[in-house]
């Protein structure tokens, strides 16, 4: 079953890579392997940088998670590491169950309109929610990591039982601790042990649910 779904999913990817042309990017994730290899198909990959067995970003860890109730996104703005502006659209294809299990993501290159626009509106007055396409599921832990730290405002050193909880609940909520070894990591920051972790995640779970 699993190889016809990506027959057909093969053949919608050759007919929007026909379709769009070159400056648009098409990502096919499979929701069901480990989030840090999620691309099972991309076409002009160039764009991003991205090639098949890298993995998804924040919108994609949030509707695992659950926090993204559900998570199709459209036409909205991401920007890539090299400063490329793109408009994005991304839906989530789910089993009978609702759970999602494919992810299909279009990824159009607009730097040079977006700055022919900006410069024609003096700013930016699109509106639109903005977020960071990374290569790797690793940055992408890094980089959540340290926002989390200035949300708290504090040095690891520094942070109490408190602080800890909410850096963690903040990492939770995105969807983080379902990046293979990232409690590893955390664990590591905040020199605690992994058991203290899972206790503080049922804590702030709990608070979520009550």
């Amino acid at each position: 079953m699993e190889r016809e779904e990506f027959a057909w999913l093969n053949q919608i990817m050759d007919m929007m890579e026909a379709h769009f042309g070159r400056d648009v990017e098409l990502v096919l994730h499979d929701l069901k392997k480990d989030y840090t290899q999620t691309i099972i198909d991309i076409r002009n990959g160039g764009i991003t940088g991205r090639k098949i067995g890298d993995g998804g970003d924040n919108l994609g860890l949030g509707v695992i998670r659950g926090t993204e109730k559900n998570g199709n996104k459209f036409n909205y703005l991401n920007y890539t590491e090299d400063g490329k502006t793109l408009k994005s659209s991304t839906l989530f294809l789910r089993d009978k169950t609702g759970k999602p299990v494919y992810a299909l993501a279009i990824n159009e290159d607009v730097t040079q309109m977006w700055k022919f626009e900006q410069y024609l509106k003096e700013k930016n007055q699109s509106g639109r929610e903005a977020d960071h396409i990374v290569r790797d599921v690793n940055k992408l832990l890094e980089d959540s990591m340290e926002e989390a730290q200035r949300q708290i405002g504090k040095s690891y050193r520094a942070m109490d039982k408190m602080d800890k909880q909410a850096y963690i609940k903040f990492l939770d909520e995105r969807g983080i601790f379902l990046i293979s070894k990232s409690t590893q990591r955390v664990c590591e920051a905040l020199q605690i042990a992994k058991c203290t972790l899972y206790n503080y995640l049922d804590l702030v779970r709990k608070e979520d649910e009550d």
